[in-house]
């Protein structure tokens, strides 16, 4: 008797008591969180709001498409958390929206803080890069431009639109890697790691002011975007 009322229990406890839900999981996402972008992954530059106060995020534009399902790289649990609302394959930028009840957004990830928008970078500038491939690391400005900058910073696959930030500003999204070639060999592996003599093979990035420019003057999902 006594074991067949410890099956019962146990059966009990794994169904769970009649009438009780099961909470649903929550994704927690930053700049730096790997995301699922369809069957790719990527990473998410910053998360916070737009001017219509919907939680909105950013991530590099060869990423995806527009609709396109969004997963947190680190609780498929939960599902899907958000689409593609936006996608600029030109200036390579794409606009998420997620689902509030879904995503707990959060300022840091790892080594990165996001307090706010800060302004390019100038040469000689060290900039530090967040992705979910290689995670976080720094590296000088060689150039800039416009729209984008040049950095002696680790980029990987699967790191495009990781935040690159000065302190906790904000100031550009990791769009790659030129991939210089030695000897026909595309050398950017090795810039990631602590070589004696780094190779000069400088990481892309896009200029975030220019981004949330061009996305203000769309007007739609992302437009007035404000970070945490």
């Amino acid at each position: 008797m006594r074991m067949a009322v410890g099956v019962a229990a146990m059966t009990f406890a794994a169904v769970g008591a009649p009438g009780v839900a099961a909470a649903t999981p929550m994704a927690t996402l930053g700049g730096g969180s790997g995301i699922l972008l369809g069957r790719g992954v990527c990473t998410l530059t910053t998360i916070g709001y737009d001017r219509q106060d919907r939680l909105v995020g950013l991530t590099a534009g060869h990423c995806a498409e527009i609709g396109m399902s969004v997963r947190a790289e680190g609780m498929p649990n939960a599902g899907t958390v958000g689409t593609v609302a936006a996608v600029d394959h030109h200036d390579d930028y794409a606009v998420l929206e997620f689902d509030r009840a879904k995503v707990i957004p959060i300022r840091q990830v790892a080594a990165t803080v996001i307090g706010g928008i800060g302004t390019p970078p100038q040469q000689g500038d060290v900039v530090c890069k967040n992705g979910r491939t290689s995670g976080y690391n720094c590296g000088v400005v060689w150039d800039t431009h416009r729209w984008w900058f040049q950095n002696q910073s680790c980029s990987q696959p699967g790191d495009s639109g990781g935040p690159v930030t000065i302190g906790d500003r904000l100031v550009g999204m990791n769009v790659g890697h030129i991939g210089v070639q030695v000897v026909g060999v595309t050398v950017f592996d090795m810039v990631c790691q602590p070589a004696v003599a780094p190779l000069h093979d400088p990481a892309v990035a896009t200029q975030i002011g220019m981004v949330l420019e061009d996305i203000d003057l769309g007007g739609g999902i992302g437009s007035g975007f404000r970070p945490l």
